[in-house]
C-alpha cells in the first residue's frame, strides 16, 4: 500500500465572512502549495464561516460557491480537498463534511452528533450514516468535532477478519478551554480502533468570543503522537501515513479480532 500524504491547515477563521476566509486560505496556504504535492488537503470545520448557527443566511446548496471553490483548488493542486460547511437540502440544514476532486463530490458526511451546548441541534439536522472515504487504497472514516466524544458510532468494526477502516479524520472548531479533552480523546480513538487518528482544529477567536488553540495532531495506530501542532499557531503541515504501522499493529497486537 502506498503512503498517504495529507496536508492539515491549522488556521484562524473569519466570522461569517466567506470571501475573507477564501482569500485567507488562498493567499496564506493554497497558493504556496505545489500541484501533486499531497493526496488530500483538509480544512477546519465550517471552513468558510466559522462555527455559526446563522444557517438561513450562510447556508448554500451543494452546487453553491463554496463547493465550487473547493473543487477549483482540488483541480489546481491535483489532489482531493476536504472541509465542512453549512448545506441546505430539502429545507433542512446540515453540517456537512465533503471531500471533493476537481470535478465532483467524492464523499459526503453529515455530522451525526450536534453540539447541544451551542444549540447546534436546534438549527441543524443530524446525520444518520457512517461514511468511509476511499483514497489510494486507504479507508478514512469521516467525523466532525463533537463526534469525537462518542466512541460507539466510530467503532472500527471487524469484517472478514479485517478492520473496517485505516484512519479516523476529525475536523473541528474545538474551544481552547476543553483542549485537554480533544488531545486525550484523539489518542484514545487511535488506541481503541488500532488506526491512525487525525484531528484538525482551528486557532483564534470566533464571533461569540470563544478562543481556539488548535492542538491539531496525528496519532499513530499504537496511540503515540507522531506530530502535534504548536498551540495558537497558524501552520500547514504535510503528514505522511504509512501502512507499515497498520501492518505492524495488526501482526503483533491484533486486539481488534476480539472486539465485541
Amino acid at each position: 500500500m502506498q503512503d498517504l500524504k495529507i496536508a492539515l491547515i491549522q488556521t484562524t477563521q473569519y466570522w461569517e465572512d466567506k470571501a475573507k476566509n477564501f482569500r485567507h486560505f488562498e493567499i496564506n496556504y493554497l497558493q504556496k502549495m505545489n500541484p501533486n504535492e499531497v493526496d488530500l488537503v483538509l480544512l477546519p470545520e465550517m471552513f468558510n464561516t466559522s462555527f455559526s448557527m446563522n444557517v438561513k443566511v450562510l447556508a448554500e446548496t451543494i452546487n453553491g460557491e463554496s463547493i465550487s471553490w473547493l473543487k477549483k483548488w482540488a483541480e489546481k493542486l491535483n489532489c482531493q480537498v476536504g472541509a465542512s460547511l453549512i448545506i441546505e437540502e430539502d429545507g433542512k440544514f446540515y453540517n456537512r463534511f465533503v471531500i471533493v476532486s476537481g470535478t465532483e463530490i467524492l464523499s459526503s458526511y453529515n455530522k451525526r452528533h450536534l453540539f447541544r451546548m451551542a444549540d447546534e441541534h436546534l438549527f441543524f439536522t443530524a446525520g444518520t450514516e457512517r461514511v468511509i472515504h476511499s483514497i489510494k487504497g486507504w479507508k478514512l472514516f469521516l467525523q466532525v468535532c463533537y463526534d469525537l466524544r462518542f466512541p460507539v458510532f466510530s467503532r472500527n468494526k471487524t469484517i472478514n477478519s479485517k478492520k473496517e477502516y485505516d484512519a479516523l479524520i476529525y475536523i473541528a472548531n474545538w474551544p481552547e478551554k476543553r483542549n485537554y479533552v480533544l488531545k486525550t480523546l484523539l489518542q484514545a480513538r487511535a488506541m481503541e480502533n488500532q488506526c491512525y487518528c487525525l484531528g484538525l482544529n482551528r486557532v483564534g477567536e470566533d464571533g461569540n468570543g470563544f478562543s481556539y488553540s488548535g492542538d491539531s495532531m496525528l496519532v499513530n495506530p499504537w496511540g503515540k503522537i507522531d506530530f502535534q501542532f504548536s498551540e495558537n499557531t497558524e501552520l500547514v503541515k504535510i503528514l505522511t501515513l504509512s501502512y507499515d504501522q497498520i501492518n505492524d499493529i495488526t501482526a503483533r497486537f491484533p486486539a481488534f479480532m476480539d472486539a465485541d
